[in-house]
């Protein structure tokens, strides 16, 4: 009998690390998406989720309904949380009309790319991405609690990714900054996750690094004022554009925007 125990006790340890090893991230895209929808309140009975190769485009939302997925981003998913976490920052900027801004400009300017190649250029260019990430991963943030996904998620898998050449030097974890703005924003806006935490050597080896920059804000009463209103700016910001999101049925502000003047 003990022998048959033991045998069952090894084919069981072996069988776990095999599933767990073959988590299929692509596969539970439309799953996580639609919980993520409707815990929010957001109608997800026309919405399809796609898993795309190369850029994402996701300016004909409110036309087709369609929330297209990294494959590159969701390589770095290993389980329903950090799926939720790409997932949800998709969702954050079609909220936000991050896409659909740059159709309405293009009305104006008659153009879609860039009038000049130059150094200023590029870090205005640079500066309005990190800009719109750091806004989807708050509207990430709050999506994914409503759903019961740990936001800290999206922490893990923007620091798994490789970092940049500036960041290994200075010893940075990839993708520092954004993850250190969802790690202030889950701080302000919902303290029993960071106390929970989340377990895993990424982020570990994230908060070793936002540990000693906290404790520097919180000791400095002007720095903490000044991050207290600003998460407090976030979450309203980000509060209202979801509201707004769901009384327009479904479009953003700028999505709103292009269809009136498509209409003229």
């Amino acid at each position: 009998m003990k022998k048959v125990l033991m045998s069952l006790f090894i084919a069981f340890a072996i069988v776990v690390p095999t599933q767990a090893a073959t988590y299929n991230a692509a596969s539970r895209v439309s799953t996580v998406g639609v919980n993520l929808l409707n815990k929010s309140g957001i109608p997800s009975t026309n919405v399809k989720f796609m898993v795309v190769s190369g850029a994402v485009d996701n300016s004909n939302y409110a036309k087709d309904k369609v929330v297209n997925v990294s494959s590159s981003e969701l390589s770095y998913a290993g389980n329903d949380n950090e799926v939720a976490a790409v997932v949800a920052n998709e969702l954050g900027h079609i909220i936000s009309g991050h896409a659909s801004k740059g159709k309405v400009v293009a009305l104006f300017t008659g153009s879609t790319t860039a009038s000049e190649d130059s150094a200023a250029s590029t870090l205005v260019s640079n500066y309005k991405y990190t800009k719109e990430e750091k806004e989807a991963d708050i509207i990430a943030t709050n999506l994914m609690v409503s759903a019961g996904y740990n936001p800290l998620a999206i922490i893990v898998v923007l620091t798994k990714q490789t970092g940049t050449y500036w960041e290994t030097l200075q010893g940075k974890p990839a993708n520092a900054d954004r993850a250190m703005s969802v790690y202030n924003y889950v701080s302000f806006a919902y303290p029993e996750k960071i106390k929970a935490g989340y377990g895993c050597n990424e982020y570990r080896n994230f908060v070793s690094y936002a540990t000693p920059i906290v404790e520097k804000r919180n000791a400095d009463k002007k720095q903490l004022s000044k991050y207290e209103k600003e998460q407090e700016k976030a979450k309203k910001n980000s509060t209202s554009q979801l509201t707004k999101f769901k009384t327009r049925g479904g479009l953003s502000g700028w999505d709103a925007a292009f269809e009136l003047l498509q209409a003229n």
